[in-house]
């Protein structure tokens, strides 16, 4: 790099004019561009002035460096006061300006004529405001295009505030419709399991009950029912606790006049497929909804009042389904009743008064089951064959229902009178199964037959696939009759039933039984066996000389009192005692004229024994 420099003496504005047109020669030779030269002659003019305000004599000195290689050269300039030191150089840099070529030499230290310097700051000022106006023009352009950006983004802002406008109605109308989808999901949960608990009973008080247990206080701050009895033409009005309730609403009369659901209060409700009505005196703050309960006819009226948010579109469509889902139910359980009580009525009126033979004490009972229509195959019976023995028998019909009971009749009648030639119990089971099986192909039954004959000290038996009697002796001993019992009458197969013998001395008992009484769900029978030579084997002996009614009573307590009965149970408990001796007078003054039949005399405990039946079945 080498280094040139000038020196200018500035004393006068003319000083510094010439040496302004010096330096913008060099700038112009050494080819600085135009807006470059003129800021630098334009700032180092403003420092000559500043300078000449001041007074004094001043050097300007001009330094050129040559460029090397990529690098271009430049041409620096600095004041100073003649005579005095220069100040320090970050009070006063040096001016620079770019040279891209070296300046001509010649005539470096000439300054050209002062109009020749006018003009070509003219020139300068020209080239500069030509530069200023392709600025201004671009600034414009850039100007109209940010305009242009500043209206495509407030568009753009307005687009995306639509948009976002949009889409929080959509997620609004998503969450309200996500909304109604889970409260319909609700609804219809509800109303399923809410079904499902009423059907499955088949008690007007369980499903009254479980209907209030399911309303309260969700969907109704309380409820009542108005049935109609179609049998005994009786209006019966319950409400959620089971209570009578005397006086119905305005609302449940028209229902029950109309079949319509009725909906009273202050203002219409608009509910679908609902009348409006004005306020119930009974309740005239809250709603009241009224809902026919039919079937294939009106069974009643459930009343409902409105909860605090009252009575909406959807829940009332879910309420008036459920109340017709409870006519159903209801109805189902008035026909379940009537059947019920119909095999109930016709099973106990073919039970027998059992008879009080000399040297024997008999106690029967039976009991319906608690649970399900399992009524109507059970029996037992004990009656007098020409010779003077006594037959007791028991029986179970497979099914249950009418046919059972009338299919047990059946059986029954048959067993009496093949009984009255004198057959033995093996005899009768084999003429019972034959018969059973010609008649009645589809239906099966168990049966035991033990015959007692006067003095006596053994029991004649046979068994057709019924479960094992079991006996208790006279020290308390108590056992299962151990042989094994034939198949079960109707069973397509030819059977002949053998005659079993079993020791039963006086002060002895002959426990007979149906399966209903041992067996229980998720354990086999001989469970149930056990247990009931336990409670035989409690029972005291004097219990069962006095009073075989109440000693039945003792037997049955422990076996049932903990279990809701699914099938009907039939016992019948034969006790042995010693026949008295009759006197001589007796016996000298004997006739038939005066004596009655044994057979034709109801024993001691038979009228206890239907009275304790009654009073078990309303218990239970």
């Amino acid at each position: 790099m080498t280094r040139a420099t000038d020196v200018w003496k500035i004393t006068t504005t003319a000083d510094a004019a010439r040496a302004r047109a010096a330096v913008d020669r060099i700038a112009t030779t050494g080819g600085a561009p135009a807006l470059q030269r003129t800021r630098f002659l334009t700032e180092l003019t403003a420092r000559m002035r500043h300078c000449l305000g001041q007074g004094g004599q001043w050097r300007l000195r001009l330094h050129i460096e040559q460029g090397t290689g990529a690098k271009d050269g430049c041409l620096n300039a600095s004041l100073t006061p003649a005579g005095a030191c220069a100040p320090e150089p970050a009070e006063e840099p040096a001016l620079s300006c770019p040279l891209p070529h070296p300046p001509a030499r010649a005539g470096r230290r000439a300054a050209p004529p002062l109009a020749e310097a006018l003009l070509r700051a003219d020139e300068d000022t020209a080239a500069v405001l030509s530069l200023l106006d392709a600025q201004e023009a671009l600034l414009h352009l850039h100007g109209d295009e940010l305009h242009q950006t500043n209206q495509g983004v407030l568009a753009l802002h307005s687009d995306l505030e639509a948009a976002a406008h949009t889409q929080r109605e959509l997620l609004e109308a998503e969450q309200s419709a996500r909304a109604e989808a889970e409260r319909a999901r609700r609804l219809l949960t509800f109303l399923g399991d809410a079904s499902a608990a009423i059907a499955s009973s088949l008690s007007h008080t369980a499903i009254l009950r479980r209907l209030s247990d399911l309303l309260v206080p969700a969907y109704a701050e309380h409820l009542d029912v108005w049935l109609f009895d179609e049998d005994k033409d009786e209006y019966k009005g319950y409400d959620e606790h089971a209570r009578p309730v005397p006086q119905h609403s305005a609302a449940a009369v028209a229902a029950a006049r109309t079949g319509r659901p009725q909906h009273a209060a202050a203002h219409p409700g608009a509910l679908p497929g609902v009348d409006d009505l004005p306020p119930s005196a009974l309740s005239p703050r809250r709603p009241l909804l009224a809902v026919p309960l039919t079937a294939h006819r009106l069974l009643g009226v459930l009343t409902l009042t409105a909860p605090d948010s009252g009575f909406d579109a959807d829940t009332c469509v879910m309420l008036v389904e459920l109340a017709r889902r409870v006519g159903v139910a209801l109805d189902n359980a008035h026909h379940y009743e009537r059947y019920r009580d119909t095999a109930e009525a016709l099973q106990r009126a073919q039970l027998t008064d059992l008879p009080a033979p000399p040297g024997l004490l008999l106690a029967a009972r039976y009991l319906p089951a608690t649970w399900g229509m399992n009524i109507g195959g059970d029996w037992y019976d004990a009656f007098l064959q020409p010779d003077g023995s006594l037959l007791a028998v028991i029986g179970d019909v497979t099914g249950h229902g009418l046919r059972a009971a009338v299919v047990m009749g059946q059986l029954r009648t048959a067993l009496r009178a093949y009984a009255v030639e004198n057959a033995t119990p093996g005899e009768i089971l084999t003429r019972l199964h034959h018969m059973l099986r010609h008649l009645q192909p589809e239906l099966y039954a168990t049966a035991m037959i033990a015959r007692f004959r006067p003095g006596d000290p053994q029991v004649v038996w046979a068994s057709a696939g019924h479960p094992p009697a079991v006996v208790r002796d006279a020290g308390g001993a108590v056992r299962a009759l151990g042989a094994k019992p034939g198949v079960m009458l109707g069973i397509p197969l030819p059977c002949v039933y053998p005659d079993h013998r079993a020791d039963l001395p006086a002060g002895s008992s002959l426990v007979m039984y149906t399966d209903g009484l041992v067996e229980r769900r998720g354990e086999g029978i001989d469970a149930g066996i056990g247990r009931l030579r336990q409670a035989l084997e409690a029972v005291s002996a004097s219990e069962l000389e006095q009073d075989p009614d109440a000693a039945a009573d003792a037997v049955l307590k422990p076996l049932l009192h903990d279990s809701e009965r699914v099938d009907d149970v039939c016992l019948l408990l034969c006790h042995t005692v010693k026949p008295p001796a009759p006197s001589r007078h007796a016996r000298a003054d004997r006739s038939p004229v005066h004596h009655e039949p044994p057979g034709n005399r109801p024993s001691r405990g038979s009228v206890e024994s239907t009275r304790r039946e009654s009073e078990c079945r309303e218990r239970t």
